[in-house]
């Protein structure tokens, strides 16, 4: 029995266990974990067009291709690395969508603060350089 003080879960989570799992663990959880953050715009990319449960039956597998979402890896992905993720069959093997997610991990990782793009003669560069010392313990 839930212990929750409505007994009603969102209807879209439906009877699938992993829906199910999603609905009550993650979904709507805010969160300021980067990695976790990076992993949801990834896989909300990759889900453009198609059902989200097709997305998270295969959420392991885009873990083990896109290493554990590391965003900083990702950034750094090659000709080869895309080649060999067109050929994963565990994944959505859309070139475009492998693309994006590699540009995307430069734009989330400039965007969160992870790197520190500004020019160094920029008001903010040293500002930001010591508040994104948080990412490099």
């Amino acid at each position: 029995m839930m212990s929750h003080a409505y007994a009603e879960r969102c209807p879209w989570a439906g009877s699938d266990p992993l829906y199910v799992a999603y609905h009550d663990k993650e979904w709507g959880v805010p969160t300021s974990d980067v990695r976790v953050l990076f992993e949801k715009l990834v896989l909300e990319g990759f889900q453009a067009g198609l059902a989200w449960i097709t997305i998270l039956r295969k959420r392991e597998a885009f873990r083990a291709a896109f290493d554990d979402f590391d965003a900083e890896k990702i950034a750094r992905y090659g000709h080869r690395k895309v080649a060999k993720l067109l050929k994963d069959e565990g994944i959505v093997r859309h070139r475009g969508k492998i693309e994006a997610a590699i540009s995307n991990a430069k734009a989330f990782m400039q965007g969160v603060g992870m790197v520190n793009d500004h020019l160094t003669g920029c008001f903010r560069h040293a500002e930001c350089a010591k508040l994104g010392a948080r990412f490099n313990p």
